[in-house]
């Protein structure tokens, strides 16, 4: 079995794309360093992933660059990365694959070439618009296809009764339309939304911040593993990789990344949605926000960012208003609300104006309602009998009156008395 050392001298000397020397060249940078630092990617993205890390390993790279990866620099542990992918039915994705989401991700990479070259100056790395360097996947969906259409549903983990209903019902809508649904897995409004889109038969996508064969919260190693059955679980850490805090927010750019929309079901003043929503609106995606009620803390985030103007987010309250605002120009439209249907709707003006004529208790003349619905008496006798086929007018005998409503039926029994 030859050393990685030896694998990336190999890759080095040829030209081949596929060349395994390349996909263990990422998969040792996807251990050794975190991703999110703009000046690694540039390294690597201008030198190539085998140059760059012979570089890294041999101390030849820059020492800002080489004080990132430390002490793992000598170490080696991409094969064991490979076989516990193997163990999980996972997969390493990158860059020069076919899978690769390649449209989804340019966001990244035109943003980050707005980053400025002195470092002191540059994003901090949980914000920074860096694309990532390879991908770990498990599950049996492509990347690219399932990105295509997505949409991200976040929130609050201590999320609500209300906001876990609203973010089943529209990761549910969501997938009967042919949506992806992606999120974080985690407790609350990520967990309600993947729930929905399952119960639909939809792919759904969790980006973890941790390796896809460790399910963190420990809780949802079920939910984890229906995902992986139908749809994807995606990580830039290598298998096994903990669960770290900083992680978290390193992996919110992703989920705005691979989506066409990100929407925020309940979020808190501090909650780290808000902060997944921002990256979205940095890479020129949609910001999308269902309002709460103005008593729950758990929607403050949500209503501070329909008041940011500069912002720009959109409030929907149905899958529909989703894919309105993220779908395709002319294809992805929403129907108008839906409203009550009544027989007064068909009237025209002047039956309009006899039937408010028309009193409620006793019946009047046709001349009466002529001249309290401003009209001659002969409209008012050619509109009465199609209000009358309508049930909407009564003859009482001496004259017009509002049919009443029908009457409740008795209970049988006498008032006061219990049963």
């Amino acid at each position: 079995m030859t050393t990685l050392d030896e694998d990336l001298e190999d890759a080095a000397a040829g030209s081949d794309q596929r060349h395994p020397g390349l996909r263990r060249a990422r998969a040792w940078l996807s251990r050794s360093v975190e991703p999110g630092t703009v000046d690694l990617w540039r390294y690597v993205d201008h030198l190539g992933p085998v140059v760059a890390v012979q570089r890294l390993r041999s101390g030849a790279a820059p020492d800002a660059l080489r004080s990132l990866v430390g002490a793992r620099a000598q170490q080696d542990a991409t094969l064991a990365d490979f076989q516990r992918a193997e163990r999980c039915g996972a997969r390493l994705v990158i860059p020069e694959d076919d899978e690769w989401p390649f449209l989804q991700l340019h966001a990244l990479t035109l943003a980050v070439a707005d980053e400025p070259a002195d470092r002191r100056n540059q994003s901090d790395r949980t914000k920074a618009p860096v694309p990532p360097l390879a991908l770990w996947v498990r599950g049996p969906g492509r990347l690219d296809e399932l990105a295509d259409r997505s949409v991200a549903v976040v929130g609050s983990r201590a999320s609500t009764a209300y906001g876990e209903h609203v973010a089943a019902e529209l990761g549910h809508q969501l997938g009967e339309r042919g949506w992806t649904v992606v999120s974080g897995g985690a407790f609350g409004i990520d967990a309600a939304a993947h729930r929905g889109a399952l119960a639909a038969e939809a792919p759904t996508v969790a980006v973890l911040s941790c390796g896809v064969d460790r399910p963190y919260p420990a809780a949802h190693g079920a939910l984890f593993h229906r995902i992986a059955e139908t749809g994807l679980l995606v990580s830039e850490w290598p298998p096994g990789s903990a669960p770290l805090r900083h992680r978290f927010l390193v992996r919110n750019r992703l989920i705005a990344a691979l989506t066409r929309g990100t929407v925020v079901v309940e979020a808190a003043a501090r909650s780290g949605a808000l902060a997944t929503a921002r990256r979205a609106q940095d890479l020129g995606r949609s910001v999308l926000v269902v309002p709460g009620p103005v008593t729950s803390a758990m929607s403050v985030g949500c209503h501070e960012l329909l008041r940011d103007e500069q912002l720009g987010a959109r409030l929907v309250a149905s899958a529909a208003h989703v894919i309105d605002a993220v779908g395709s120009i002319g294809a992805d439209l929403a129907d108008p609300a839906p409203r009550p249907e009544s027989v007064r709707d068909g009237l025209s003006d002047l039956a309009t104006r006899v039937l408010d004529a028309c009193p409620v208790r006793i019946g009047v003349s046709p001349e009466r309602l002529a001249a309290v619905a401003g009209c001659d008496v002969l409209e008012v006798l050619r509109v009465l009998p199609a209000l009358e086929l309508a049930d909407l007018v009564q003859w009482t005998g001496t004259g017009w009156r509002v049919t009443p409503p029908p009457k409740e039926p008795r209970s049988g029994r006498r008032p006061g008395v219990a049963s």
